[in-house]
């Protein structure tokens, strides 16, 4: 049978059983690619993401695909990692594209919006929606095509110097919190600040911001802001189910072999998962730790969250009228997001809401 053939028959998992990895493997060209993060080496979590995607590349095609994987700052900033992929300075980035959403809003579509999709109807809407073909059209522009990488799953809604209590604590509140979301902290009155992970601690200490969001427990205890703002908020309503990609440039991804290409979807998706299930699996304790520690949990006033949701829909209506991008892409997100919580509602989120009630 024709190799490639076979391959397109039998998968990626038949072609290990057959025993016909080697000869696969052994027909390829030896390649070289650096990937630039936008996560500092210390989150084992996030920047681990792409460390698992470049160890699974080289494990299946025998050490002939490696990958090197460079922390946020490394080989260019962390928020430079689209244009350096976009100019083929770096083969690929690992990042999540709502960081540049200065582009054009749409890029945050692909990651998490205010009030979107959980992570896992994000990976139903990507893999089995219109997602990932819409999102690869877009990134065309940018002479890139993604990759799903990762998602940390539902976030917390960060760390504060003071109590939230009432909408006019949003007013003047300089807030760490990560790209498009600013755009709803700025009608609540709030300053949105887009820094680094690795830059929050310090400007969150010196009071350079009042407050700061990153992701969850493990994460959050790892950086160390329990220390410096006592007031841990929930749920970070702009962050449902944030997916980071992998980022590859065009033009290197089409030069790989199809057997290559499939190595690197694969390899992907594995990290996908992994991520996720790290995130579920550590959080938990970290969690018990913080409140160990003092953190105080407190959610989001109500008031607070009606508005923000408010703002978040007049901001996409805006962003209908004005972007083509963005109008073609969230209206197809907008309707699989209608049938997903139809779906939710009756099963899913009674179960969960059930489960967490009895307290086991």
């Amino acid at each position: 049978m024709e190799r490639r053939s076979f391959i397109r028959q039998t998968g990626i998992a038949g072609v290990l059983a057959a025993g016909a990895a080697p000869a696969i493997v052994h027909a390829q060209a030896n390649i070289r690619w650096r990937l630039a993060s936008s996560f500092p080496k210390s989150l084992d979590t996030i920047f681990g993401g792409g460390e698992v995607f470049a160890k699974k590349v080289g494990e299946m095609t025998g050490g002939k695909f490696q990958i090197s994987v460079h922390a946020g700052g490394e080989l260019m900033p962390p928020f430079g990692v689209v244009d350096g992929v976009q100019n083929g300075t770096v083969e690929c980035a690992h990042t999540v594209p709502y960081y540049f959403f200065g582009k054009d809003p749409t890029f945050a579509i692909g990651a998490s919006i205010p009030f979107g999709l959980n992570s896992r109807q994000m990976s139903a809407w990507m893999w089995e929606g219109n997602g990932l073909k819409l999102m690869r059209e877009f990134y065309g522009n940018y002479n890139i095509i993604n990759f799903p990488c990762g998602n940390t799953g539902a976030q917390m809604g960060g760390w504060f110097r003071k109590e939230l209590k009432t909408l006019a604590d949003m007013k003047g509140l300089k807030f760490r919190i990560g790209g498009f979301a600013g755009k709803i902290i700025e009608r609540l009155g709030g300053v949105p600040q887009n820094l680094p992970g690795g830059e929050i601690y310090q400007a969150l200490e010196k009071g350079t911001i009042d407050a700061a969001e990153w992701v969850g427990p493990y994460d959050d205890q790892k950086l160390g802001f329990y220390k410096v703002a006592p007031y841990y908020v929930y749920p970070g309503w702009w962050e449902g189910g944030p997916q980071v990609d992998v980022f590859i440039n065009k033009k290197a991804f089409e030069a790989l072999t199809p057997e290559y290409k499939a190595v690197v979807e694969a390899a992907a998706a594995y990290a996908h998962t992994d991520m996720q299930a790290k995130y579920d699996a550590r959080n938990p304790n970290a969690l018990k730790q913080l409140v160990a520690n003092k953190t105080k949990l407190v959610p989001f006033p109500k008031p607070i969250m009606d508005a923000a949701f408010k703002a978040s829909m007049d901001v996409y209506a805006e962003l209908s009228d004005t972007n083509p991008n963005w109008k073609k892409i969230y209206a197809d997100y907008a309707n699989f997001r209608r049938d997903q919580n139809l779906w939710f509602r009756f099963c899913e989120a009674r179960f969960d809401g059930y489960m967490q009630s009895v307290k086991l």
